[in-house]
């Protein structure tokens, strides 16, 4: 999964990406000159895979991953009510979800292009962007579709009207200032809606970047913030960005003893990763054995056989069934035959609704 991170000039994204990522992206005048992203890829932190692996005996650990993009400059006028459009939008929209970083520290050595620091009012202001952006292309395919009709056949103008019945109905959420991801367009829609690629319709995990003076109150901001702006599809988390950053950059020892002696809580990493498998609704099967221990992330809800597939598209092919246990009761029984034995690990089939921390291992044949 990628996750584009964005924000209004001078928010600290690039920051924030370093502190996510462990990474070194230059943080002043990461101009417009820059044709490529910053990408970092970050394991999930899983202890349980470690658990797995002893009793296992695995010779290798394989957590799950997530990976950020840090996209090149910030096109002209962004925040001014104009729309994100060419190959900025292009990027964004090649994303599984959209990390805004928004900027809540002050300091005069990093000049404003407004008059003063306030978080909300650039919040909205993106959000706008964001919206603005949809409706131009809701616009540009509601006006292909009326040509199409002109000369489409009796058949083809029937999934041609539904298109546009949809297109419409989009057009009027985002006039009333609804994101595409708060409305409720019928199920048959959602294939329609992904060729879209509509950046409202995307996760959004609302990045606060406070001050290090501010650390001793980031639980008390996170509410406050998390009361204005959460919302379905949309998560809020606060880090000092610039100190994640600086502490990222050390040897884990020395970041554990830093962190503690500013009593600084868990890292912006972990922070990030649990913020951003909330906002895409993201849950971890596991899979143990001698060659390896993994985790797998997948959408919470999804059949043990679509999951199948993010192993290998031939065992979700010849899918026959899925030996299933949780990660608790394997750990209680101590095995995976005492589990059996004490009727723990069951037989599921195609439909079984996969849950966090299920340990795995399918059955199939090609």
């Amino acid at each position: 999964m990628a996750i584009g991170i964005i924000g209004l000039p001078r928010s600290g994204k690039s920051t924030v990406f370093n502190a996510a990522t462990r990474g070194h992206a230059a943080t002043a005048n990461f101009g417009s000159g820059a044709a490529k992203p910053n990408v970092g890829v970050v394991k999930v932190p899983d202890p349980r895979l470690d658990v797995l692996a002893v009793m296992e005996k695995s010779k290798r650990i394989v957590p799950a991953e997530v990976e950020y993009l840090d996209f090149p400059g910030v096109p002209e006028g962004l925040g001014k009510s104009r729309g994100i459009s060419g190959e900025y939008l292009n990027m964004l929209q090649s994303c599984d979800a959209l990390a805004l970083v928004v900027r809540a520290f002050q300091d005069p050595s990093v000049p404003t292009e407004e008059a003063t620091i306030d978080p909300g009012r650039d919040v909205e202001n993106m959000e706008m962007e964001m919206a603005f952006s949809d409706l131009a292309l809701l616009e540009r395919r509601e006006q292909r579709i009326e040509q199409g009709m002109k000369r489409a056949k009796a058949t083809e103008r029937t999934e041609l009207s539904r298109e546009m019945e949809l297109v419409r109905q989009l057009r009027q959420g985002l006039e009333a200032e609804t994101p595409v991801r708060e409305q409720s367009p019928p199920a048959e829609a959602r294939g329609l809606m992904e060729n879209f690629q509509l950046l409202t319709a995307k996760p959004l995990l609302v990045v606060f970047n406070a001050g290090e003076e501010d650390l001793p109150r980031l639980e008390e901001m996170e509410a406050e913030f998390a009361q204005n702006h959460a919302r379905p599809g949309v998560e809020v988390v606060v880090l000092c960005g610039k100190l994640e950053m600086e502490l990222a950059q050390m040897a884990p020892e020395e970041e554990a003893e830093f962190r503690s002696s500013l009593d600084a809580g868990e890292s912006g990493l972990e922070k990030m990763v649990k913020t951003s498998y909330r906002a895409l609704d993201l849950v971890s099967f596991l899979t143990a054995g001698e060659m390896e221990t993994r985790a797998w992330s997948i959408t919470r809800g999804i059949p043990a056989f679509q999951a199948a597939g993010k192993i290998h598209s031939d065992i979700q092919r010849g899918f026959i069934r899925a030996e299933v246990v949780s990660y608790d009761d394997l750990v209680r029984t101590g095995s995976l035959a005492q589990a059996r034995r004490e009727g723990v690990l069951r037989a599921e089939g195609k439909q079984y609704v996969m849950q966090d921390g299920d340990v795995v291992n399918y059955l199939f044949n090609v």
